[in-house]
């Protein structure tokens, strides 16, 4: 039957997580079945395959492998994405931290590293740069390996500079606060090469590693004050959630804050273990 007209039933994405979790160390079973299912349905389609085809090479070819596992994994993000989750950040957030010796920072799922470059630029600006220690992390080694280069296209992403002057230049406190803070501070734009390109004292600061949310743990042996996990559990089941929800729990200090994304909540057992503070999250 041909891919295209293939309707993935319950059963195929069964077959399809168990070959997976058979064959490599990657479990996708309690991800969201329906993210899950148009995953798996775009994948048939696009390598014009039927399922049987499919898990064969998943079994007999590890770089296929590897090549679906970052095709099942989400990877969006843009350079301080949500404004006014930057602004909780810079304004009832990050104070916190300001007489800290050390601010260890972690990026849950940080794709392909504008979160990570928002979080440093606004540190900068908040003279608490020097104090941070910068961990990255993502099951996605292409697009660790982008983050690393911290060079994004600059038409395709104009919005960047609008967001950036939402948070960095503009006081949604005080609007007649102008910090007249120039690009080429942070980043060097080349409208001919069409390339934004973060500056070299930023790429050089952030440790980046592959890492696995729902099987690796704590692969840095280091306790957090701020870990952000943004638009990432949202493909995850409750069960997964209250997981990953344990796992950041136990390795932030007290009064350390989880940051989720704009669609995101801690429900069920984990929620009494958080003070909520819009969409920051207070370890008690």
């Amino acid at each position: 039957m041909p891919s295209q007209r293939m309707q993935v039933t319950d059963q195929d994405l069964q077959y399809f997580v168990n070959t997976i979790k058979s064959v490599s160390k990657y479990d996708f079973s309690e991800y969201s079945e329906k993210s899950l299912k148009r995953r798996l349905q775009k994948i048939l389609e696009d390598y014009n395959l039927d399922l049987t085809s499919l898990l064969t090479s998943l079994r007999l070819d590890r770089d296929f492998l590897e090549k679906v596992v970052k095709e099942v994994t989400v990877n969006t993000t843009e350079l301080f994405r949500d404004p006014p989750v930057w602004h909780l950040l810079r304004s009832r957030i990050l104070p916190r931290f300001k007489n800290n010796k050390t601010i260890n920072i972690w990026h849950a799922g940080c794709s392909t590293g504008q979160e990570v470059y928002s979080m440093m630029i606004l540190l900068n600006e908040m003279e608490m740069l020097d104090k941070a220690k910068i961990f990255a992390t993502d099951l996605n080694s292409d697009v660790l390996d982008a983050a690393k280069q911290g060079v994004y296209k600059y038409r395709f992403n104009l919005g960047y500079l609008d967001n950036f002057d939402k948070v960095i230049k503009q006081n949604p406190l005080n609007f007649e606060e102008y910090n007249d803070v120039p690009y080429e501070k942070y980043f060097d734009i080349d409208k001919v090469r069409d390339t934004i390109t973060m500056k070299k004292f930023l790429t050089e600061r952030p440790i980046f590693r592959k890492h696995d949310l729902v099987v690796d743990g704590n692969i840095f042996f280091a306790k957090f004050d701020l870990i952000l996990c943004r638009n990432v559990i949202i493909y995850f089941n409750y069960s997964l959630q209250n997981k990953v929800f344990e796992l950041f729990h136990n390795n932030l200090y007290p009064k350390g804050i989880l940051l989720l994304g704009m669609h995101e909540t801690i429900l069920g057992p984990w929620a009494t273990r958080f003070e909520r503070l819009g969409q920051a999250y207070i370890k008690k």
